[in-house]
């Protein structure tokens, strides 16, 4: 089965293969996708936007044995990724969904315009099925409407509050929110991950009672510090809903899809790669 992966005015078909069964499925269900394109930070060598969907790893490869050109889904950091060259050192379990079937330099050329422009505008781009086609829907949420409804809202658009924390230049303004934010969003995410991977082993009144802690942590620092006024309300909400009679498993879930797409709108604001270069030429003694 091939996909299309569309940017900036150009296009790239991508192969499915048929190893991870569950997250192609669920892939295929989110299908067609509008993305936001990120650079990345640590890894080097791919491009990513975050997935609509929650699946654990199959397969298990090592990110560092995914070779150029692999299309992979990275559970934990819930991306969908094509990689161009091998990537640099991290030590995480992904699955490998396909490969671009076309040549790597077009998304290195991607690469390189992604990384300079982050932070000055947004790249979107697409994924669809080659023959225009749509995935089966996925089943209806059991979960409150109220809860699935701001998920969906939030994963349409960036949320108002978030577009306008660069807007202020108080003092340290808009780096010191900006920076906050965002950290705040991403641990939330990295750490409800954390808190799905025990459900085998710890009592589920004990992950529901974290879960709620690291929402209302996450959500006051956004709301109090940060100065979001919106945003945070929707964290407020699944934090309740953890002491509330509705299955974890979809709880769960749903509160680490509103968390890595909080943490994505924020990172699409900064600048990555200026400011690695201001870090840089400073610790070099040179003035920035």
């Amino acid at each position: 089965m091939q996909l299309v992966f569309s940017a900036e005015g150009k296009v790239w078909p991508i192969q499915l293969n048929g190893d991870a069964l569950r997250t192609r499925r669920s892939l295929l269900a989110a299908l067609p996708l509008r993305l936001q394109l990120h650079t990345p930070k640590i890894a080097g060598s791919h491009i990513y936007w975050h997935a609509p969907f929650v699946e654990d790893v199959e397969g298990a490869t090592h990110v560092l044995d995914a070779k150029a050109g692999a299309f992979i889904y990275w559970p934990v950091r819930q991306f969908l990724e094509i990689t161009f060259a091998p990537l640099q050192a991290e030590t995480a379990e992904i699955t490998v969904l396909g490969h671009l079937d076309a040549p790597v330099e077009g998304i290195a050329e991607l690469a390189a315009v992604l990384k300079r422009e982050q932070g000055r505008r947004v790249i979107d781009g697409t994924l669809a099925l080659a023959d225009g086609g749509t995935g089966e829907a996925p089943p209806a949420s059991t979960l409150a409407h109220d809860i699935v409804a701001g998920r969906k809202v939030i994963w349409d658009r960036m949320p108002d509050d978030i577009a306008r924390i660069t807007a202020s230049r108080a003092i340290m303004h808009p780096a010191g929110p900006v920076f906050t934010a965002e950290a705040e969003a991403r641990v939330l995410h990295e750490l409800l991950w954390w808190i799905r991977s025990e459900r085998a082993s710890v009592d589920e009144a004990v992950l529901r009672q974290t879960a709620a802690l690291a929402l209302n942590k996450a959500a006051t620092r956004l709301r109090d510090f940060c100065h979001l006024e919106e945003t945070p309300s929707l964290l407020f909400r699944l934090e309740r809903a953890m002491e509330e009679q509705v299955p974890f498993d979809p709880l769960i879930n749903e509160a680490i899809l509103v968390a890595g797409r909080i943490g994505a709108w924020l990172d699409l604001l900064i600048p990555w790669n200026d400011l690695n270069e201001a870090f840089r030429a400073a610790l070099d003694g040179g003035r920035v």
